[in-house]
């Protein structure tokens, strides 16, 4: 198909700048014959405490435009004040058919986009799944970036509520985040013997704070009548508290502790476990908008235990059970019941696996990016 012909996309998204993730999900998109698709991240990005600098190499069927960026971090909402000062000539140049953003519709960026965009359709993803007011201007952007989208890809139908509280009454379509199965693969041959172990193992990766309910987990192994063990991969400010609970319950060797891995360390901690858990608790400000891990530790072939909590109950499906939100009680009845049933495990497991292949891949990612694109491009020469 000639360039002429194909739907140009420009993607503005600032979580792409690392090629070992974020970018990753453009690649299949790339090789699609029906689109040209081009990429603007920020030459350099601030995020928890690192400085990520943009890879200039070339990408497979992507055109790449690093490009500097104003208020990198400036003050409490330095994700959203960025904008880039050269983004009007390259749009004025490329005349894209759709402008995507992998940004939140409150961000100066999207702003930017909206202001700038010509005759583009415009699609964004949204994250966020708590409805509140946003402090000046960002509220006022929210509705204006809002109001002039063609097509939403949301992460999870508390978002679809969000934006739909906010003015926006267009299609809307559902979206995850990508699983790298390069790493994340139940396949790789072990460097060990597995080891018969009596116990039933389960583990958590991510951030050591309160919110991820890891207390209802301690509570939960001393309550159950089964032997369960229980592996942290993370870091954060609630190890002290959560490692003296397990003193306290009598627990100390039965519970580890390991800071951050590589991705291939990690698949292979998850590779290592019966089930894993994620038990985020819902508050006022915290609410668990997907839930990367589910799908990183499915892709392994390992089921997941998950809270009602957010969007967990969706991400998980079928490859996985669900326990209401801070209930120990429920969670150990739950534990004593899987760990003497191997055929539920395999069954759980099987289905984690089918629910990464249909939905979170990278290819499923890129094809929902796509549709969604072509959609919006549709629905603005309609309009």
């Amino acid at each position: 198909m000639s360039s002429a012909s194909r739907l140009r996309i420009l993607s503005i998204a600032h979580p792409a700048v690392s090629r070992d993730a974020g970018r990753l999900r453009y690649y299949p998109l790339g090789l699609r014959d029906d689109v040209d698709v081009h990429l603007v991240v920020p030459a350099v990005w601030y995020q928890f405490g690192r400085t990520i600098v943009a890879d200039p190499s070339d990408d497979p069927g992507i055109t790449v435009h690093v490009m500097p960026i104003r208020l990198p971090k400036a003050g409490p909402m330095s994700w959203y004040l960025h904008f880039y000062p050269g983004l009007g000539k390259l749009i004025r140049e490329l005349d894209p058919d759709v402008i995507h953003l992998w940004e939140e519709p409150w961000s100066v960026v999207a702003m930017q986009a909206r202001l700038l965009k010509g005759r583009a359709a415009m699609v964004m993803e949204v994250d966020q799944n708590i409805l509140k007011r946003l402090p000046p201007p960002f509220e006022f952007i929210r509705k204006q970036v809002l109001v002039n989208t063609d097509h939403v890809l949301s992460r999870s139908p508390d978002a679809t509520a969000v934006v739909r509280a906010r003015s926006y009454d267009g299609p809307v379509s559902p979206i995850g985040y990508g699983v790298d199965l390069t790493n994340f693969r139940p396949d790789v041959p072990a460097l060990l013997p597995p080891v018969q172990r009596p116990e039933f193992r389960i583990g958590y990766v991510g951030r050591l704070v309160v919110e991820k309910g890891l207390d209802d987990a301690l509570d939960a192994m001393a309550r159950a009548t089964t032997p369960v063990t229980l592996a942290l991969m993370g870091e954060g400010p609630h190890e002290e508290p959560l490692r003296r609970r397990v003193a306290e319950l009598g627990l100390t060797d039965r519970v580890s502790f390991r800071g951050w891995g590589k991705p291939a360390e990690v698949a292979g901690f998850l590779r290592s476990l019966d089930a894993m858990i994620l038990l985020t608790r819902t508050t006022s400000v915290v609410k668990e908008q997907f839930g990367r891990v589910i799908t990183e530790a499915q892709a392994c072939g390992v089921p997941v235990i998950g809270s009602t909590g957010g969007a967990i109950p969706d991400v998980i499906g079928e490859g996985g059970w669900v326990v209401p939100e801070s209930d120990p009680a429920a969670l150990a009845v739950l534990i004593d019941r899987i760990a003497v049933d191997p055929a539920e495990l395999e069954k759980r497991a099987q289905a984690a696996q089918a629910n990464v292949i249909s939905r979170f891949t990278y290819e499923a990612v890129a094809r929902d990016i796509a549709n969604a694109c072509f959609a919006a491009a549709a629905r603005r020469r309609g309009r």
